[in-house]
């Protein structure tokens, strides 16, 4: 007889259990090829259940080829239902993912590019959802258009004229999952394999990535204090672009001064060649006037990348790429390839939040939140590192580079930091030359309060003390 244990107060149906059991016991071989079941009423006594629980999981398993049925013989296993376990399936089962979790949770996480996610306007955002929700056109709730929807465009292209000096018709910006889209739709604009870019050295390894994954070679400029070193560009190159972060480059945070704009526009012109710029975090600016946007200066030859990831949260999934405009209809037909169209709804959501001034609202209240975070984090570090280390790329963003004297971060350097409960990140895993910066590291601070920050210091200087 075929023994199934039958579980009455489980959620899952009689005749699932029934099914599950009896398929799991072919899949594993435990019943073979050619071997009889049991008839629907004799498993239905042994079992307590009705007889039409037997008929639907049998009948089930029928259907999905596990089972034959031969008349006036019964019910068998069918050929071929024998699959062999991978040992992947038991070393996943075997994994303590509570115990993972509960060390993950006491680690102080330096990691940069994070907001305050305790302090995202919920109650703003959740009104605003409301009334939308509740009063939008049902059209909205179909297929929209690719470039997103016209409400958000417009009021982008208003609100990056006012704050960041970008010209642009709202027909020019297409509405993307996040910046990370937007970089792959320029990917997939400008390049095929064969060609080069010229980049900023060091620069985020993902964007790095998205562009090696076309076919395409980079050309590393490197970045001092004061951005892209113009100076360095190459006379005898045919790059389709290139790609810069002028208002705060990542990871060292240097700010581009008009010269060396000016040279980047100029050398764009005689390559005729674009430029991708990648406005990373800008609006936290704690040091000095706000700096105006490139693509101000020479809307025709840059592509402009934003993102509200930095500045509200990454779990909206909403950026913006603005294009000159002969390259609009392919970028929109890129997108519409790529998913169709970003969420509508949350399109006029945040639409209506920077329309009624409640995104710079936001962001005046975090600059004085994230610029007394970054004092004490600079406070800290000089207090216990004192004079062995250089600090910089603090003017704007959420992180800073820190540079130890005479101390190269190493594998091992990072697992013993690691060891005692902090989590720090290598400027050197950004780089495209590598070597030049395996002494400094970059210290993200925005999602960290006071008490963490103290207590992450602390850890990283008994760390490097042990070292």
């Amino acid at each position: 007889m075929l023994w199934i244990p039958i579980d009455r107060s489980s959620d899952i149906s009689l005749i699932r259990q029934v099914y599950q059991q009896i398929r799991e016991r072919i899949l594993n071989g435990e019943l073979q090829f050619g071997e009889k079941l049991p008839s629907t009423r004799e498993l239905s006594s042994e079992l307590k259940v009705s007889r039409n629980v037997i008929l639907e999981a049998y009948d089930q398993l029928l259907a999905e080829g596990f089972l034959v049925s031969r008349r006036g013989s019964g019910t068998f296993v069918a050929e071929g239902t024998y699959l062999e376990q991978n040992k992947m399936a038991t070393t996943l089962y075997s994994l303590n993912w509570g115990e993972d979790k509960n060390k993950c949770d006491t680690i102080i996480d330096f990691r940069s590019g994070i907001p305050a996610l305790d302090l995202f306007p919920r109650k703003t955002w959740a009104k605003l959802s409301h009334t939308i929700w509740n009063e939008t056109s049902p059209s909205m709730f179909g297929y929209d258009i690719p470039e997103g929807r016209l409400e958000l465009r417009e009021v982008l292209s208003r609100y990056l004229l006012k704050t960041r000096g970008v010209f642009c018709h709202p027909e020019q910006i297409v509405i993307t999952s996040g910046a990370v889209q937007a970089l792959t739709l320029v990917s997939k604009l400008l390049l095929s394999s064969g060609d080069e870019v010229i980049m900023e050295d060091p620069i985020t390894n993902d964007i790095q990535t998205i562009f090696k994954s076309s076919g395409a070679s980079l050309y590393p400029i490197p970045v001092d204090n004061n951005g892209i070193n113009t100076s360095l560009l190459p006379l005898n190159k045919n790059p389709k672009f290139i790609f810069l972060t002028p208002s705060h480059q990542f990871p060292l945070g240097g700010t581009l001064p008009i010269q060396r704009r000016i040279q980047l526009i100029n050398y764009s012109r005689k390559l005729d060649c674009y430029l991708v710029e990648d406005d990373y975090d800008s609006e936290f600016r704690y040091e000095g006037p706000p700096v105006s946007s490139l693509q101000g200066l020479e809307p025709e030859r840059v592509l402009y990348i934003g993102s509200f990831s930095k500045i509200l949260s990454p779990a909206l999934r909403m950026g913006y790429l603005i294009l000159p405009p002969a390259l609009f209809e392919k970028c929109r037909r890129l997108k519409w390839l790529s998913d169709l169209h970003t969420p509508s709804l949350d399109q006029l959501i945040l639409a209506q939040f920077i329309a009624e001034g409640y995104l710079e609202r936001h962001i005046m209240k975090m600059k004085k939140i994230y610029k007394k975070r970054r004092d004490f984090l600079i406070h800290q570090l000089e207090s216990i590192f004192s004079n062995k280390i250089n600090i910089f790329g603090y003017s704007t963003g959420l992180h800073l580079i820190v540079e130890f004297d005479r101390f190269p971060f190493t594998k091992e350097a990072f697992e013993e930091i690691q060891r005692l409960g902090v989590k720090v990140y290598p400027v050197e895993d950004h780089t495209i030359e590598k070597g030049k910066h395996d002494n400094r590291i970059i210290l993200g601070y925005g999602h960290l309060t006071k008490e963490e920050i103290r207590e992450g210091v602390s850890r990283l200087h008994r760390a490097i003390s042990c070292i």
